[in-house]
């Protein structure tokens, strides 16, 4: 970390902190697009991150296995520093923060090695593909005495940010349940290519869309809900063999959708539905159906539409008629002021000013490590065909 000293207008000063960031595996989809160019790259753009009087400023080395796609994207964002020894970016003292976007089987022992360099870690998730390495990793973050933080990034959508809002202004009462849709058709790779890399769909490469997915809806029902206490868990693998980069068609031996349903500690049911073999016929990619005494919203990823009670029509259902309704129709759009920013950008913000100010982040390794007990609890269910109790985890 450096502080440095600049002119800010003619009148006054403001420090420069600069933050030194070590971002591995960010040539693959996710890191590259959402974490170094649309987060990383977007807060040096926009001059860093202001405080008050102070300025924090990432500075990031790229790392990994491909020196090729290294070089491109190092040239792509203006001669970025690259490398593909991590151990010298580990030792150098001018970058404190370690970032890891890797497949998921790399991500415990290269994130170890930061920790035991000294540096600060924030990591994709999940976080380690048991519970046992992703507590372990906490608790080597904790006993190194180095902040640490996990991607939670659908917190900062517009959509679960708008539903934040209604919540605050107890706009549903009590909630009853919660019912969520995620997922869409990734082609088999047969006639068109797949739009994910192939590793999803391998069991001995960290695949499978339960230990993908679990890991996000336990952090969007802990944070909005309820803490989770229990799941009951259905995974499937629809399509059977796919074709990879290269075009060559692999068996494919992990689950490409699940449906699940969680139970929390403040009452709420929650139903989650996520699928890489579904065709999308809703608003959003995502979205969320709030039930509650006062009212009903449903959020996607941008948009939120409310509908109050009393605003709410009196149904009959008389199969003779057919739909005489456009149920739409009931609904109103909230409107766009709350909500802005990429969520992964927004997220980035708030560690790169825990790390420099010490402001509060409480998204950390153990968060992380509670996604993956969920998925891995889930995973239990699935084979058990029962009611599982996820138990706090310390």
């Amino acid at each position: 970390m450096f502080i440095t000293g600049i002119l800010k207008g003619a009148l006054h000063f403001m420090n420069t902190i600069t933050l030194g960031i070590i971002m591995n595996g960010v040539t693959g989809r996710m890191g590259m697009n959402q974490h170094l160019l649309r987060s990383i790259m977007a807060i040096r753009e926009q001059g860093g991150v202001t405080v008050g009087d102070t300025r924090i400023l990432p500075e990031p080395a790229l790392t990994g296995r491909n020196p090729d796609k290294l070089r491109a994207l190092a040239d792509q964002c203006g001669g970025l520093p690259w490398t593909t020894e991590l151990d010298a970016l580990l030792a150098d003292k001018g970058y404190p923060i370690y970032f890891d976007a890797q497949t998921t089987l790399l991500r415990v022992a290269s994130t170890k090695r930061a920790i035991a360099a000294g540096k600060h870690v924030y990591c994709e998730k999940p976080t380690a593909v048991n519970t046992a390495e992703a507590l372990e990793l906490y608790h080597c973050a904790e006993k190194a005495g180095v902040k640490h933080g996990v991607v939670q990034d659908k917190l900062w959508l517009p959509g679960l940010l708008k539903l934040k809002h209604l919540m605050d202004t107890n706009f549903f009462g009590r909630i009853y349940s919660v019912r969520g849709e995620f997922g869409y058709w990734v082609f088999t790779g047969h006639d068109v290519a797949m739009q994910r890399p192939s590793w999803n769909y391998r069991k001995s490469e960290g695949g499978g869309i339960i230990l993908d997915m679990l890991c996000h809806w336990r952090y969007v029902v802990d944070n909005l809900f309820g803490n989770v206490n229990g799941v009951s868990c259905l995974g499937a693998t629809h399509v059977e063999k796919r074709c990879d980069e290269s075009g060559n068609e692999f068996n494919v031996d992990t689950d490409d959708a699940a449906y699940a349903a969680f139970t929390t500690d403040t009452g709420v049911i929650c139903q989650f539905n996520s699928s890489w073999t579904t065709r999308v016929r809703r608003d959003d990619l995502l979205t969320l159906h709030v039930d509650g005494e006062r009212g009903s919203a449903v959020a996607g990823l941008t948009d939120c539409h409310v509908q109050p009670a009393a605003a709410t029509p009196r149904y009959v259902w008389n199969p003779d008629l057919g739909a005489t309704l456009d149920f739409r129709d009931a609904w109103m759009k909230m409107p766009p002021a709350i909500g802005g920013d990429n969520a992964f950008k927004a997220q980035w913000e708030l560690f790169l000013k825990h790390v420099a100010l010490d402001a509060p982040f409480r998204w950390n390794l153990l968060e992380g490590a509670k996604g993956v007990q969920l998925a891995e609890l889930g995973i239990e269910s699935w084979r058990r065909k029962a009611w599982v109790d996820v138990p706090t985890l310390e």
